[in-house]
């Protein structure tokens, strides 16, 4: 199998060749990832030559619709979708703010939505707010130990009245890669529609989406190394079906009817350098001539490969901690490199100010997984200390983690 070229990767970035931060270690990459060059290009370009409106006949107008264009098409092809399934809104939780709005209006009093207690709370506290329309949410718990979730939860909960399910690809604080395929097939056996938060999977290599099986799929691309955008599939049907949260004379135009207010055109523009990078890996590793699904797929390995090296000495040294307490499973093949726990005795907000203090940075918070962690017992105000990388990380990098908090919990 063929090894990551770091070098190259880390050539593509240009935070690691900035002086201001020479030295410094990131590990808060589920809050957002680095920029690749291929997007700050993009970004600075149309905002010289094309911050216009775009779509009118001027060159320059026609120009900015082109980039736009494209970045959407070469999107949704490196997802495996057809294009008019792709949608682009300010962010994650908006996207998934209005899709509620839309279900409130189609379902009945008395229909039921399945959330999950382990969600970052954009993909859950819009649904909750249902209940004001009659709508019936129904929680799938977590295991109070672990924090992970079982499918046998879900199946306890699917009823006649189910018409949705949300849930997560993988949590941003537990990590567990969830079986996404065995669960939508569960959802859509029991006749309800399957929306899947993938924004803490996505950056550790983009899904092929006809596999998955979701209804809706939404991820944030300023964690896919691109511009503060949140993006998400939607299935065609659903977008004819559900009511148009739109203006009224959109109505009639899917990519309108879901994003009321259009993202701004200089990011949709600079997504184009997202695939640019996908691309350039790809040619870099010999997997450039592959059909597309295959040299999507070959990327994705690429990465997960490197990301579970690095990964599981991190968790070994973790769980055989005797202050630690790991949240999420101990195998580095069954989860995303999105490491969360707490120490003994130790608050998680003094421990990142002492990582910090030797140039690592790390997260500290309840992440918006509140319920999360208050099903586990953790205290909310404090919340965990999380260790998060792509395949950007250095085994260097890692190691530098690990000798750091090993001094420091030695104290």
């Amino acid at each position: 199998m063929i090894d990551l070229d770091l070098d190259f990767v880390r050539a593509q970035f240009p935070a690691f060749s900035d002086p201001a931060l020479e030295g410094f270690a990131y590990f808060e990459n589920a809050g957002g990832s680095y920029a690749c060059g291929q997007v700050i290009e993009r970004l600075g370009r149309f905002y010289r030559e094309n911050k216009l409106q775009p779509y009118y006949p001027s060159a320059p107008s026609i120009r900015a619709g082109e980039q736009m264009d494209q970045s959407k098409q070469r999107l949704a092809e490196w997802l495996g979708i057809a294009v008019d399934e792709l949608h682009f809104g300010p962010s994650t939780s908006a996207n998934t703010y209005v899709l509620a709005q839309a279900l409130r209006q189609a379902l009945q009093p008395g229909d039921e939505i399945v959330v999950t207690q382990q969600d970052h709370e954009a993909n859950v506290g819009a649904w909750w707010r249902l209940q004001e329309s009659g709508i019936v949410v129904r929680e799938w718990a977590v295991d109070s130990a672990t924090g992970e979730l079982a499918p046998a939860g879900l199946e306890a909960l699917l009823g006649p009245r189910t018409k949705v399910v949300a849930f997560t690809h993988c949590s941003n604080v537990v990590g567990t890669i969830h079986p996404v395929r065995r669960l939508t097939d569960l959802v859509h056996q029991a006749g309800a529609w399957a929306i899947v938060d993938g924004v803490a999977l996505s950056p550790h290599g983009l899904p092929d989406l006809a596999e998955l099986g979701a209804d809706i799929y939404l991820f944030s691309l300023y964690k896919v190394y691109g511009p503060h955008l949140g993006a998400f599939y939607m299935r065609r049907s659903l977008n004819e079906a559900w009511p148009n949260q739109g203006h009224f004379f959109n109505a009639e135009k899917p990519s309108a009817r879901f994003t009321p207010a259009g993202p701004d055109h200089a990011q949709i523009a600079a997504v184009g350098g997202v695939t640019d990078y996908l691309e350039a890996v790809a040619r870099r590793h010999g997997f450039g001539d592959e059909p597309l699904p295959m040299r999507a797929a070959s990327v994705a390995r690429l990465f997960r490969r490197h990301e579970t090296g690095l990964l599981q000495p991190l968790l070994d040294y973790l769980a055989n901690h005797p202050r630690v307490r790991l949240l999420g499973g101990e195998s580095a093949a069954e989860r995303a490199p999105t490491v969360a726990f707490t120490v003994a005795g130790q608050r998680p907000r003094d421990l990142a100010t002492r990582l910090a203090e030797s140039k690592l940075g790390v997260g500290c918070g309840h992440f918006y997984a509140y319920r999360l962690l208050q099903a586990l017992g953790i205290d909310t105000d404090e919340g965990v200390l999380r260790i998060s990388f792509v395949h950007y990380t250095s085994q260097d990098e890692v190691g530098r983690v690990i000798a750091a908090l090993d001094r420091l919990l030695q104290e």
